[in-house]
């Protein structure tokens, strides 16, 4: 039976959001809680990039100790072999290849540098740079894919499943796509081509999530696993992407969805750690009626909610707020006297700070140096949760800072 999975890219789509930024710490501990959550894969960024590097090289050392659980790391490189050669020295096993395919970029973008034949040519290239360099898979981006024929799609997608695809990603790049259409496309295209068709989907007309929904119901009819893109907090490029724990909760909860399974083995009580943390990280409070983590998700006031949710609070609640986990309570966050640890604290204050959590640091000189870079990487104070992960992961951390900590 096909299957739903979620592929997280708040730490490429994400993370390029105008206005915004989150540190090479920061989009370490998204993969720590997309781990943690159980998504199945994380798009960590651009291999690429030279300031990417140390930042890939922890990730994968990261991976291998087990600090993300199961969680598969994958790279972004635009569809050209020279980026993926570039990427190849890093280890990563996955890789999404983007290239435009729309008549309306072609014209508009590339003015006249590349036509389609150009696309495939370049496309199919990095797949078999990429696939010869061992990848164990490559999506293929169609971005623009909602304003690109039906004809030119299929056309691209064959061409790449052909060079060693294992998938091609739908980009509603602009958000204009709507849940009818888009669940139409994405069944004959999976159809048509015998692969998953991944869904990438944006929130121009508020719509991101349910166009999600119903391509990959799509991909189902087809006979095909879904594949769907997310960001934590629903962030993203102009209006954003589709929210990561809102998807999950439509599949687990929404009506007439109960056959579509998810293939992912999830963990939601991780949510509203991960979704209050990522606000913290990037800055962007949550709005009160944010699903699930915002400050209003489960509050009730008019007179006939509270007496229903009062009696039994499935009058007037769709799932247990319980099953999102805890609030965060960090040290950091304490009212009245405390000490911290970063940028500027000494031993002392580290020690009492990690005997305080019941951290065991691996290697306690490794780690305070890590504290007081991390913190100064950020410039805000650490959480727990990024404590703990320095005292038991130093010396993988230490990538991020080469030079710096050895």
């Amino acid at each position: 039976m096909a299957k739903v999975h979620f592929l997280d890219v708040t730490n490429r789509d994400g993370v390029q959001t105008a206005r915004t930024g989150l540190s090479k710490f920061g989009k370490t501990m998204v993969n720590f809680y997309l781990g943690k959550l159980g998504v199945a894969q994380s798009e960590i960024g651009f291999p690429f990039l030279f300031h990417e590097v140390p930042y890939v090289r922890a990730q994968v050392a990261l991976a291998e100790a087990g600090a993300f659980g199961g969680l598969r790391l994958s790279g972004w490189c635009r569809g050209v072999a020279q980026d993926v050669e570039k990427a190849a020295p890093l280890g990563l096993s996955h890789y999404n290849l983007s290239i435009s395919t729309s008549d309306y970029m072609i014209q508009n973008k590339f003015k006249g540098r590349l036509d389609r034949a150009a696309i495939i040519r370049e496309m199919t290239a990095a797949v078999r740079a990429a696939k010869g360099a061992g990848a164990a898979t490559v999506g293929v981006n169609a971005e623009d894919g909602s304003r690109t024929d039906d004809g030119f799609l299929l056309e691209f997608a064959l061409a790449a499943k052909e060079a060693g695809a294992d998938r091609v990603r739908y980009c509603d790049t602009i958000g204009g796509d709507t849940p009818d259409r888009i669940r139409e496309r994405f069944a004959r295209l999976a159809g048509a081509t015998g692969m998953p068709v991944e869904t990438h989907c944006h929130n121009d007309l508020g719509m991101a999530v349910a166009n999600s929904v119903s391509g990959a119901l799509g991909d189902l009819e087809a006979g095909q696993d879904a594949w769907i893109n997310t960001c934590v907090n629903g962030i993203g490029e102009r209006s954003g992407n589709a929210d990561l724990l809102s998807t999950i909760l439509a599949f687990r909860h929404g009506f007439g969805l109960e056959k579509a399974e998810i293939g992912d083995d999830l963990d939601l009580s991780w949510a509203r750690r991960f979704g209050l943390w990522a606000a913290y990280a990037f800055g962007q409070a949550l709005p009160y009626n944010q699903v699930g983590v915002g400050r209003n998700a489960f509050a009730h006031e008019s007179g006939i909610h509270a007496d229903g949710a009062l009696k039994d609070h499935g009058n007037y609640e769709l799932y247990d707020e319980a099953s999102l986990g805890p609030f965060p309570g960090d040290w950091h966050a304490r009212d009245g006297r405390v000490v911290l640890t970063g940028e500027y604290g000494g031993k002392a204050g580290f020690r009492h700070v990690m005997e305080g959590l019941g951290a065991e640091v691996a290697e306690e000189d490794l780690a305070f140096r890590l504290v007081q870079l991390c913190n100064a990487m950020t410039g805000r104070p650490l959480t727990d949760d990024e404590l703990r992960l320095i005292a038991t992961y130093p010396r993988e951390l230490s990538l991020l800072f080469p030079g710096y900590t050895g």
